[in-house]
């Protein structure tokens, strides 16, 4: 398993290199299409009534789950958050995972909290050469996209209970 992941994110961190030139011209949105590892992302965003909102003017910093992060959820979770019934639910974890600005990473220090569009904050942690946001290790940094900029992430990170 441990090794599908490497050989995942290592896809995805060449797919993106692949396309700097395309990203930049492109909306986080249109972005995340363009690469079949965050496929699951796309469909959650669209479940959520998100697309919009996310090829809008911006600025924004996305923290995207790859495919392989939303299937480590529990069994069965993905495709409740799915319902339509709880695009509530869906929403509020989908914004956790955006800032309303666009936050480089060479912006992110060491303890850091930033504040998400879902109004929770989320921690940084740098060490070993490594980026954290909460648990969630970035895989990909710093892909440019017309109104922000993405960093692909390796866990679907979840707002603290209110």
């Amino acid at each position: 398993m441990k090794k599908n992941v490497i050989i995942t994110l290592g896809l995805v961190v060449a797919m993106f290199a692949a396309n700097v030139t395309y990203a930049q011209k492109s909306d986080i949105v249109t972005l995340a299409v363009g690469n079949e590892n965050l496929s699951t992302l796309v469909a959650a965003v669209k479940a959520a009534g998100l697309v919009e909102t996310l090829q809008g003017d911006g600025p924004f910093t996305v923290f995207a789950p790859t495919n392989e992060a939303f299937a480590a959820l529990p069994e069965g979770t993905l495709d409740n958050l799915l319902k339509p019934e709880n695009k509530d639910q869906l929403t509020a974890i989908l914004t956790y995972h955006v800032v309303g600005a666009k936050v480089l990473s060479t912006d992110l220090k060491n303890g850091q909290k930033a504040e998400t569009v879902n109004g929770a904050s989320i921690n940084v942690k740098l060490a070993g050469g490594k980026a954290m946001i909460n648990d969630a290790t970035v895989a990909a940094a710093d892909v440019m996209a017309s109104n922000g900029v993405v960093h692909v992430i390796d866990k679907v990170i979840l707002p603290p209970s209110k």
